[in-house]
């Protein structure tokens, strides 16, 4: 994806952020549009929903800018590959069983796999590597014993970087597969 490209990307989510966000504070202040009072402005509705970018920015990273669909998926763990590798680690494989038996648990779960890769080489080849490492971890899932038609899975490459660093560390956390659940 190109600068310009990534960059209407970014702003793009960020509108979809405060969107979501205001209509939020507008639900729960209990203003709803046809309970609004004459003396009530939009300035002053826009005032009490704002929030720093700081904070928009916190919630984007929260929500992984996904949509508000996806259920809840905090007891699902990240697989995370070594360096140009879709192979699953032995420190992660323990891990991985544990999301299997999460998922063989919730049997009426469907479950997307997303594959991310750290920004160093090409999107294209990014895209490629994040989708042998989602179909690794599908793959094992499988043999775990779950009905494949539950799994699907995605590349987002080097889109959607959990650590926006350029370091070995956030490389490291960026090179993974992430779980979300979806009905």
């Amino acid at each position: 994806m190109s600068r310009t490209n990534m960059n209407n990307f970014k702003a793009l989510i960020l509108a979809f952020a405060v969107t979501s966000l205001m209509t939020l504070g507008a639900c729960s202040s209990g203003k709803g549009t046809d309970t609004l009072k004459a003396d009530d402005s939009v300035g002053e509705a826009q005032t009490e929903t704002a929030q720093p970018e700081s904070v928009i920015e916190e919630d984007i990273k929260q929500a992984g800018a996904r949509d508000p669909g996806y259920a809840d998926s905090s007891s699902l763990v990240d697989i995370n590959f070594d360096f140009d590798r879709s192979e699953i680690r032995d420190d992660q494989k323990e891990a991985l069983t544990r999301n299997a038996e999460w998922i063989q648990n919730n049997g009426d779960t469907r479950i997307q796999i997303e594959g991310h890769c750290d920004e160093r080489g090409t999107e294209e080849y990014n895209l490629a590597l994040g989708e042998r490492r989602a179909n690794t971890v599908r793959d094992y899932l499988i043999s775990y014993g779950i009905d494949p038609a539950r799994l699907y899975t995605i590349s987002y490459g080097e889109e959607l970087p959990i650590n926006p660093e350029h370091t070995e560390d956030a490389w490291a956390q960026n090179r993974r597969s992430h779980f979300l659940v979806t009905n």
